[in-house]
Formats: structure tokens, C-alpha cells, sequence
């Protein structure tokens, strides 16, 4: 089997509730857009509660580590644990599943070199108060994880994005049918990986 051209790796990225209620989803597309990166699939839908808990794709054991960390804070707190570990543990995937749910995403799949890595270097880290300047999570947002545990709810940080390239096939095989990504060549893409820009002069 052919191995793969790298300027044809594609990632999945979530504009999620928020992004959508606070009317950034045109931004968000922009600074994408702007790398060079192609849009190749994209649709708005509300995420229902089944591919949440598919697509974070979390087992018994991590929801046993994360819990027995929540009910150690709880602990220092000076408050009791009133749940078994494995359920503070589903109470994470259940606050994301509320967040997801509660108003329409935007899906999309990106395309080109390292798409992986160029999307997570402009989405920034996970928790918005520890994301740089310049990327859409620390410009955009200041929720962060201290907050949201206050509040017990999910982070409400704009954006997911694929972490690494190997699980990238499996997200977009989880919200898109093959049917609904396009394959097309874009004209900026002379510029951007043709080895020797034949026809850039008449």
C-alpha cells in the first residue's frame, strides 16, 4: 500500500458551543485558513450524547486515576468523598457531555503538512488561562480549569483538536462518512508544495 503524501495529513478539529454563541467560528476558520491548511470537510450539527462519550473514548482505569485525583482535592478540602473514584472519574465526561450538547458545533477536517501540529500550535494548550498570546484559546477566552472546577462544569475553552496524527482517522471516522470530505486541489497549493513552481510566470 502507498504510503501517504505528508502534505495530505488531515486532522479533526471541534468548534464547539461556545465558539458558536460567541460568534468565532469566522475567526477561528481565518487563522486556519491563513497557514495554508484546506478545509476539505465541514458541516454544523448538535453533537448527541452517545459520540461524545465514543469520540473521548476513555476506559475504567482512566476514570479510576482521574477520580481517586478528585477525591484526594476533595480530601485536602476538608470535604468527604461522596462517591466511589470511578464515578467523580465519569463526572468529567458527564460535564463534557452537557457543554457539547447544550447548543450546535461546528465539525471540520483540515488538510496539508502536519496538519496535526500546525492546528494545535494556534488552538494552544487545553486550559485557556495557560494558552500564549496569539493562539485562539489564550486571545479568546479567559475560563480556565480553577473556575470550571468551582463551578463543576467542563472548561469552556472554543476548540478541540486532534492530539496526535494517529488518532485523527479515528475522530473523523466518528463525525464524518468518507462521502462527506472532498478531495479538490486548491490553487494556493502551487505555492505552497510544488517542487518546481512550473507555470508561477508567463
Amino acid at each position: 500500500m502507498a504510503i501517504p503524501h505528508p502534505k495530505t495529513e488531515r486532522t479533526f478539529v471541534i468548534i464547539k458551543p461556545d465558539g458558536i454563541q460567541r460568534g468565532l467560528v469566522g475567526e477561528i476558520i481565518k487563522r486556519f485558513e491563513r497557514t495554508g491548511l484546506k478545509l476539505v470537510g465541514m458541516k454544523m450539527t448538535v453533537a448527541d450524547k452517545e459520540r461524545i462519550w465514543k469520540h473521548y473514548n476513555k476506559d475504567d482505569a482512566w476514570f479510576i486515576k482521574k477520580g481517586t485525583n478528585i477525591a484526594a482535592e476533595r480530601a485536602a478540602a476538608g470535604l468527604s468523598a461522596e462517591k466511589e473514584p470511578i464515578e467523580y472519574g465519569k463526572d468529567i465526561i458527564r460535564a463534557l457531555e452537557k457543554y457539547m450538547t447544550c447548543s450546535p458545533s461546528v465539525m471540520m477536517v483540515w488538510e496539508g503538512n502536519q496538519a496535526v501540529v500546525v492546528v494545535k500550535k494556534l488552538t494552544g494548550t487545553t486550559e485557556p488561562a495557560t494558552s500564549d498570546v496569539g493562539t485562539i484559546r489564550g486571545d479568546f477566552t479567559t475560563d480556565s480549569y480553577g473556575i470550571s472546577a468551582v463551578d463543576d462544569r467542563a472548561v469552556r475553552n472554543l476548540i478541540h483538536c486532534t492530539e496526535f496524527p494517529e488518532e485523527a482517522e479515528g475522530e473523523i471516522n466518528l463525525w464524518f462518512t468518507p462521502e462527506e470530505l472532498i478531495s479538490y486541489r486548491q490553487i494556493s497549493e502551487a505555492m505552497l508544495y510544488d517542487v518546481n513552481l512550473d507555470g508561477i510566470l508567463e
